[in-house]
């Protein structure tokens, strides 16, 4: 158990140590904060406003501070979702770099078990993980209270740090497979380059999922990512919406709050249906156990004792 935890430390530390590391693994959350700053926010207010104006006798119901308050959380559930598919990846690259340094021929001929070598990996990954976005999540919480704009219960909260967890673990998982056969730091570049240039669609931090047909929704439901990205717009703005539908008084049958819904999804469309929270949770487990297998197979297969 000693060796196993030392190995877990010995990768939390190259990755903390390294700045560079740190900074490009949440450079994707970066670009979609500076992207809301610029036009991201007026095109969400814009469009809450317009909606607004369709209702009779709205106006004054659903204010400008719910729907900047809506916004800046809109805004927090994509620079999380994007930081929980860039950061876990980020997190592995100790795997490839030991394996392009030999440093795997030495780790491969201690007494060490084989299942431990790669879960040291996967545990210090998924910590890593789980530390960077907690602390992207209680810095954006922070900066909007202080900016007078945040509405969200402690039950609320206590979901989006859980969810966290649950993202960080579920997508060093499903990474690792993928991250156990490159052999060279230069290939994994251009494939994260990839990985960070699509996410913030994939998970509908750009533009939201309903803008796009029933066929790229299938294929976006299908990633993890998408499912904990809608998970957290659940824990982190469902209180918001709820105020504004309980402001709203019925007047309008629930319409303007489940067009919000509609337009900002809180289910994911996968298999040629809405998953709910209890589905959705299902099923990011169900991939991570199924990562869990295909990680342990790939580490035997590709990394051999010398």
């Amino acid at each position: 158990m000693k060796k196993l935890t030392a190995l877990i430390k010995r990768n939390l530390l190259i990755y903390f140590k390294d700045r560079q590391a740190v900074f490009f693994s949440m450079l994707t959350s970066i670009l979609v904060f500076g992207l809301y700053l610029l036009f991201l926010k007026k095109n969400y207010t814009d469009v809450l406003s317009n909606a607004v104006e369709l209702y009779p006798g709205l106006k004054g119901l659903v204010t400008d501070d719910d729907i900047n308050i809506f916004a800046n959380l809109i805004m927090l559930v994509g620079v999380l979702g994007s930081a929980l598919v860039t950061v876990p990846f980020h997190c592995l690259t100790t795997v490839v770099s030991d394996r392009e340094k030999k440093i795997d021929y030495d780790i491969s001929a201690t007494p060490i078990k084989r299942w431990q070598i790669v879960f040291a990996y996967f545990v210090s990954a998924s910590i890593s993980s789980v530390i960077m976005t907690s602390v992207v999540l209680t810095l954006g919480l922070a900066a909007l209270k202080l900016m007078g704009g945040l509405y969200i219960t402690g039950k609320g909260v206590a979901m989006a740090y859980g969810i966290i967890a649950l993202g960080s673990v579920s997508g060093t998982a499903f990474f690792m497979p993928v991250v156990l056969m490159y052999k060279s730091g230069t290939s994994l570049g251009a494939f994260f380059g990839i990985i960070s240039a699509v996410s913030g669609f994939i998970i509908g931090a750009y533009i939201p999922l309903s803008e796009f047909t029933e066929s790229i929704r299938n294929f976006c439901g299908l990633f993890p990512g998408a499912h904990i990205t809608s998970l957290l717009r659940v824990s982190i703005v469902g209180d918001i919406v709820d105020r504004i539908d309980t402001n709203i008084g019925g007047l309008d049958g629930g319409m303007f709050v489940e067009g919000i819904k509609t337009a900002f999804p809180f289910e994911t469309y996968a298999f040629g249906r809405n998953l709910d929270t209890k589905q959705m949770i299902f099923y990011v487990c169900g991939v991570f156990a199924l990562c869990i297998v295909l990680m342990i197979f790939t580490y035997s297969k590709n990394y051999k004792r010398r």
